[in-house]
């Protein structure tokens, strides 16, 4: 699926240089559970400090550390907010996603950051 059907992931000059000042991180897709919007091989952009002073919203992709697996970080995207800003992460691919429905609620401190378009 390309950028253009999906405006938040297009790639963006100003988020590159922002990368390259080090405001932003780069994250690269190991697996499947993105697909079709992200596949394995494919790098993407992320505000580590989108954040700080606010909770993911609905539709936010995102990057986590996994919940069982703490030196494990997976990409979801969010699908539930609670109050206390915990988040329920899913695949675009759901066959091949292990996300929420598999390991429950993410905590709001085990998100890292937002992606905010493809490198």
């Amino acid at each position: 699926m390309s950028s253009v059907n999906h405006p938040e992931l297009a790639r963006s000059p100003r988020e590159f240089l922002l990368l390259l000042l080090r405001k932003r991180g780069r994250f690269r897709i190991a697996g499947n559970s993105m697909l079709p919007l992200l596949k394995p091989g494919d790098e993407v952009v992320t505000d580590l400090k989108a954040y700080e002073n606010a909770f993911p919203r609905v539709g936010d992709i995102v990057i986590a550390r996994h919940p069982q697996r703490s030196q494990l970080k997976i990409i979801k995207r969010v699908t539930v907010v609670l109050d206390n800003g915990n988040c329920f992460l899913q695949g675009d691919n759901l066959r091949e996603s292990t996300d929420s429905r598999t390991f429950g609620f993410v905590p709001s401190d085990r998100i890292l950051g937002k992606v905010t378009s493809r490198f």
